[in-house]
C-alpha cells in the first residue's frame, strides 16, 4: 500500500447509498480496517485493475498525446501574445484573426 503522506493527500468526498455504506462499513470493521484505509485500499485495486485491461496504456498514450497537444497549442498562443515567435498552427490563429476583426 502507498504512503499518502508521502507525497501528499487530496481529500475526496464521496456519496454513497445507505445500504452500500453500511455495507462498506461492516467489511472495513470486520478486517479491522477504518473507512480511511478502506477507501484507500479499494482506490489502489481499482487503479491496479485498470492498469491490468489490454487498451489500457493506449488510452493512457492518447491521453498524453491530447494533453501535449493542448500544451503546444496554449505555448504558441503566448509566444504569439508576446511575439517571441508565430504559431506552429498559423491556420487556426489566422482564421480565428480574421472572424475576430
Amino acid at each position: 500500500m502507498t504512503d499518502p503522506k508521502a507525497n501528499g493527500v487530496k481529500t475526496l468526498g464521496i456519496r454513497l447509498p445507505h445500504e452500500l455504506h453500511a455495507q462498506f462499513a461492516l467489511v472495513a470493521q470486520l478486517d479491522g480496517l477504518n473507512l480511511t484505509d478502506a477507501i484507500l485500499r479499494a482506490v489502489e485495486f481499482y487503479v491496479e485493475t485498470k492498469r491490468s485491461e489490454g487498451d489500457f496504456a493506449a488510452r493512457a498514450q492518447e491521453a498524453l498525446a491530447e494533453i501535449e497537444r493542448e500544451a503546444n497549442s496554449r505555448r504558441a498562443a503566448i509566444q504569439a501574445l508576446f511575439g517571441d515567435s508565430e504559431p506552429a498552427d498559423t491556420s487556426a490563429t489566422r482564421s480565428r484573426r480574421t472572424t475576430d476583426k
